[in-house]
């Protein structure tokens, strides 16, 4: 499982004195405020920014960087994807990162039937969906709610219920 989790994206600057825009990838940009400690991703290695303040801000989150005080300092992070340490967001009963669920099987619950991998979780609007690659490169998409999705194993793949035609 990988340490350091894709968590937002640096959408611009805010005003002359070095504030950020950022587009949250959480659940709740709630969860954002609360990381005392976000990192930038260069060259494979993960540089710290430590947090000053955080708010929620026009349904994104206004963010003040330690040692970022100017808008000359802050416009060389718009378009950089922000990341958290995986120990860092809280994660519920139940619930897992994304990032844990991409490359799993897509398997029947009931015939054991495989049929493709996880390759993307999409944000719809009444729920997530499920972007499964099938063997002959198709992309089917499945709802992420409990009707279709039974179980979720990080080990062994994420069982469905799939309904007459899903596949076809």
């Amino acid at each position: 499982m990988v340490q350091y989790l894709e968590c937002g994206k640096v959408a611009n600057t805010h005003g002359i004195r070095g504030a950020l825009l950022v587009n949250s990838w959480c659940d709740s940009p709630d969860i954002l405020t609360r990381i005392k400690t976000l990192y930038l991703k260069k060259n494979g290695d993960f540089s710290p920014l430590k947090v000053e303040s955080a708010v929620i801000y026009k349904r994104m989150l206004l963010i003040f960087f330690e040692g970022i005080t100017s808008l000359d300092l802050a416009l060389p992070l718009k378009g950089q994807v922000l990341y958290a340490k995986r120990e860092d967001i809280p994660l519920s009963e139940g619930d897992h990162f994304i990032a844990d669920l991409i490359g799993l099987s897509v398997i029947d619950i009931d015939t054991k039937r495989v049929y493709g991998t996880l390759k993307d979780v999409l944000y719809g609007g009444a729920s997530d969906l499920y972007v499964v690659r099938m063997p002959d490169k198709r992309e089917v998409l499945i709802p992420a709610v409990d009707e279709f999705v039974i179980k979720i194993d990080l080990l062994s793949g994420i069982y469905i219920k799939p309904i007459e035609g899903m596949f076809d």
